[in-house]
């Protein structure tokens, strides 16, 4: 029950597309990630994924449009929905998502993470 400063978080790693879990409740895990560039094109088939941008912009990319999300924005992904995120600056990301979320979908690529450190 102690509290956790998320920004003090963000200086303990340098990897983009690498996230960090800080905390878990009721099943989920509590992610940041540092993101620059695309990730992978994915869906999760069971879980949705909610984004929520600390610091810079983020897009996220659909097969049918785009949405940009900035500081201060959440964007929740539904399960199921093809998606990529990316970034054209460094962007720090949280996220809130089942433990059981693969990183990268059904897709493993030399970026999937199988477990992610906690922090």
């Amino acid at each position: 029950m102690e509290k956790i400063n998320i920004f003090s978080k963000y200086e303990e790693f340098d990897k983009y597309w690498s996230p960090h879990s800080i905390a878990e409740l009721n099943g989920q895990q509590v992610i940041i990630a540092k993101v620059k560039g695309d990730f992978v094109w994915h869906s999760h088939k069971d879980e949705d994924e909610l984004f929520h941008v600390i610091k810079g912009k983020l897009k996220m990319q659909y097969r049918d449009k785009s949405v940009e999300v900035l500081p201060g924005e959440i964007i929740i992904v539904p399960k199921g929905v093809e998606h990529c995120p990316s970034a054209e600056e460094e962007t720090w990301i949280l996220l809130f998502e089942p433990i059981s979320t693969k990183h990268t979908g059904s897709i493993v690529t030399e970026i999937t993470k199988n477990m992610y450190p906690k922090i």
